[in-house]
Order: structure tokens, then sequence, then C-alpha cells
């Protein structure tokens, strides 16, 4: 049986061709709903749509465990009651998630692995990651690197691409990250405010692991910041889309007391991707964000600007660190021809310390040096084909689901979605366009290929878009026939 739901079509593929137009009394039309295509009222089918597809947007516990399991990820709470460290919640919550995601696929004769496109160039990466850990300079280092870390984030991802399956479902676990967001943030300003978790005054992240230092807290802040930004955005409750705009405010503070120039570069990218996606959405929206950008700048201290401009100004850098990022892209590189074809490791960049090495025990601070010195050519192919691959998902995804004011706004795309679930997908896919973009410039300045950011961005990207296939199958041929989603 196949893994999508094929409706008597088979899986519809998402071409540029996606448009509203249908035939009807022997003429083509456009701009049309397709619902009115439907046998019977429009209003009957759009009911039976909503019916049906209702069935299919109950939470199981695949997914309530892979929530519980991020929520933990992002909170930590087992950092600050340390009597809950030994039970180990997170893979607890995980591995109830993968049983009952075999047990559920099992009953309906899938196989155990969500067979969605992207997966592919993922276990390609990760096979890399562990065919050359034995030619790594500590085996064992580089293997703990894939079992300690990389395989959770790869059991993570399928968990999340089979749990997400509807917007309703998807649209929670988006929340949920804000809302994880925008509480590391408000402890962020508090921090900063009294003067506390500083390191030479740059905002720590008050949560450790993946948020706990400077960059890494920018980082992840300039990469979620759109998922805030668009719930703050779209229509709906008031009070929802105040809270959202209230941790965006939240988020973007933070960014600026970390003093990342990586999360400035970031954010200047970021930004520009939000506006140019909620011109699309809500017309007049993106003059009120250019306005605030252009009000917020000269608020900011001088410290601020002063770090800033040693980006391109090695006098302005007290610190040194510029000078030894230089120096380590260089080494990277050395490590790179050196080892050209298996790398010296994942994770072990840090620990390769040849006799003419400077920077000592440090990381590349740049994922395709990361990448390449890590895991050699085949690592660096895997983990290109992940991104492009990933990169067209999200491309084909958003150009479906963009509006088209010209046609009317009508689409096959369209006619799978009920209005508020439409308007919200393009906004969800919209704010996946600036993550992977902000993510995409942050990896320039950090070792962040193999941790959790990019490939929770991914998995949203990936979600949205067999949310979206299902649907077009739906719409194509679902009701017509009689059929509901299984």
């Amino acid at each position: 049986m196949s893994d999508r739901l094929t409706f008597n079509h088979g899986a519809s593929a998402l071409t540029p061709r996606l448009v509203g137009r249908h035939e009807r009394g022997g003429r083509t039309r456009r701009g049309r709903d397709l619902t009115e295509a439907w046998p019977g009222p429009a209003t009957a089918a759009r009911a039976d749509l909503s019916r049906h597809l209702a069935r299919a947007e109950r939470a199981d516990a695949s997914y309530w465990g892979v929530f519980a399991f991020t929520a933990l990820l992002f909170f930590r709470p087992q950092d600050t009651l340390p009597l809950l460290e030994p039970f180990h919640l997170p893979e607890i919550a995980a591995l109830i998630a993968l049983i009952a995601m075999a047990v559920r696929r099992a009953g309906r004769g899938l196989p155990p692995v969500p067979a969605v496109s992207d997966l592919a160039p993922l276990a390609a990466f990760a096979m890399v990651m562990v065919a050359t850990a034995p030619f790594s300079i500590w085996p064992s280092g580089a293997l703990s690197t894939f079992t300690d870390l990389f395989l959770k984030v790869v059991l993570v991802f399928m968990l999340l691409t089979h749990s997400l399956s509807s917007p309703r479902l998807l649209r929670r676990f988006t929340w949920l990250i804000v809302v994880a967001l925008g509480y590391i943030a408000a402890r962020g300003w508090i921090d900063y405010a009294s003067d506390t978790n500083l390191l030479l005054g740059r905002l720590q992240g008050s949560v450790p692991g993946m948020m706990g230092n400077p960059n890494d807290l920018a980082m992840n802040m300039v990469t979620f910041l759109p998922f805030a930004a668009f719930a703050a955005l779209t229509r709906g409750k008031t009070m929802a889309r105040l809270f959202a705009a209230g941790v965006t405010l939240l988020m973007l503070g933070t960014i600026l007391f970390a003093k990342s120039r990586a999360g400035f570069l970031s954010l200047a990218v970021t930004g520009l991707l939000i506006v140019l996606q909620s011109g699309r959405l809500r017309p007049g929206i993106a003059a009120v964000v250019v306005i605030g950008a252009l009000v917020v700048p000269p608020i900011l201290p001088q410290s601020f600007w002063t770090r800033v401009s040693s980006i391109v100004n090695a006098d302005d850098d007290e610190t040194g660190s510029r000078g030894a990022r230089l120096v380590l892209f260089e080494e990277g590189w050395d490590a790179f021809v050196d080892h050209p074809f298996t790398g010296v490791g994942a994770g072990q960049f840090q620990n390769y310390n040849p006799p003419d090495r400077q920077e000592l025990w440090r990381e590349t601070h740049n994922v395709p040096l990361q990448v390449l010195s890590e895991l050699g050519l085949f690592g660096g192919a895997a983990f290109a084909w992940l991104l492009a691959r990933s990169g067209r998902t999200l491309f084909q995804t958003w150009r479906a689901l963009r509006p088209r004011r010209r046609m009317g706004g009508g689409s096959l795309a369209d006619a799978g979605f009920v209005p508020h679930e439409r308007e919200w997908m393009r906004a969800h896919v919209a704010a996946c366009v600036a993550a992977f973009g902000g993510w995409l410039v942050s990896a320039q300045f950090g070792s962040i290929g193999y941790y959790w950011t990019l490939y929770y961005v991914l998995a949203l990207i990936v979600a949205a878009h067999e949310i979206l296939t299902r649907r077009l199958d739906w719409a194509r041929g679902g009701v017509a026939h009689g059929a509901a989603p299984a």
C-alpha cells in the first residue's frame, strides 16, 4: 500500500501547473474554487471534506510523544529540577512515540518508516557519518557523535513527518515552539536587565543545551522568529496574535542582547524574507514592518554597533574572534584537503590538532567546512543533496499555495483546504522560507550541521508538503469518488 493517499488518481506531483483551472460544461474556467466542480452543492462538498478530514486530524500517541520530546528539548526542566534527570524523560517520550508510530503504520499496512522523499538524503548523510567513523582520528568519538546526537535527530525527523499530518496538528506544534522560544527570550530579557548570565557583555542562553552560548542563542532565535512573526500576522484570535507579537519582540531583543554578528546578518536576511512574504499574504503589513525596522536601529546601544562593525573592521574586534574565525576557515579547508574522502570523523575537527594548527580545540564555525573536513566529499555531497532537496520541496509547496490575485486566488491546492486552513498554511510556508534562509546564513558562521535546529525546520517543511500532497489528492478525487482519508 502506498504511504500517500491516492484516491484513485495516484500521488499528485507538485508542478508549476497546479493553478486554478478546471473544466466545466465543456469549457475551461479559471480562478474558481474547485469545490464547485464536485458533485452536489458546494456547501455539501465542503462539509463532507471537513467531516472526513477531521478523522485524520486526531492526534495519536506518536504525535503526543514527539510533542513531549520537543517540549523537554526546548524547556529542559531536567536541568532546572535535577531530580528529573535520572528518569531520562526525553528518551522515554521519543521511545513511546516511535513504538506508537510503528504500531499505527503496521495497522494500516504501511512500512514502519514514512516514505517521504526528503528522508533519502538524510539517511544517506547518516550512513556516511557511520561509514567514515572507522577512518576517523578518533573512531569511537565519531561513532558517539552519531549514536548520542544524530541518530536521535533522524528518529525525531521521522516522527515529525509521520505525526504532523494535518494543518491543525502542525499549527499546534509550531505554537509549542513559539511558546518555548518566548519563554527562553523572556528569561533572557530578565538576565540582561539584571546583568546576569552574561559573557563579556553578551547574553547567554538561560537554558543550557542547544542555546547555551550567545551565538547559538541568536541563531535559534533568528531561525524560529518567522513562526512567531507570522502567527502575529495571520488572522485569528486577537489574544493569540497579541501573544505572538509579544514573543516576536522578546526574540528580537534577545538576538540584539546576544550581540552576535552572525545573528545580526541572519536577522537581516530573515527580516527581508519576512517583509517580502508578509507583503504577499497581507498587503500593507510590509510597510508597518519596514517602519518598525527603521525605528529600532537608532535606539540600539553603541556597543552593539561597535561589535557589528567588526565584521568588516578588524580594529573594532576587541576579542580577536574575527581573526580566529578566518584562521579556522583555512584550517578547516586544510583538514579537508588532507582527508578528502573520509574526513577526520564526525564531530572530531576540534580534536584534530596537526603540528601547524594555530586555533587548537576549536570547531570550524562554518557548516560547509564542518561537513567537508569531518565527513569528506561523500558527506559534503549528501548534505548538499539534503539542503537542495529540502529547498526544492519548500519551493514547490510555496508555489502551490501562494496567492494568485490575478486569477482570483483559486487553484487546485486551494480546493483542498477550508479557508482558515488555506491562509494558515500559506503563512506557515512563508515562515519556513524565512527560517530556512536565516539558518543558511547562520550556517556560514557556526558548526551547526548536526544539531536540532536545521532538522526541525526541515521537518516542518516536509510536513507541510505531505499535507498539501494528501489534500491535492483528496481535492482531485476524494469527494468525487466518495473516498475518505485514512
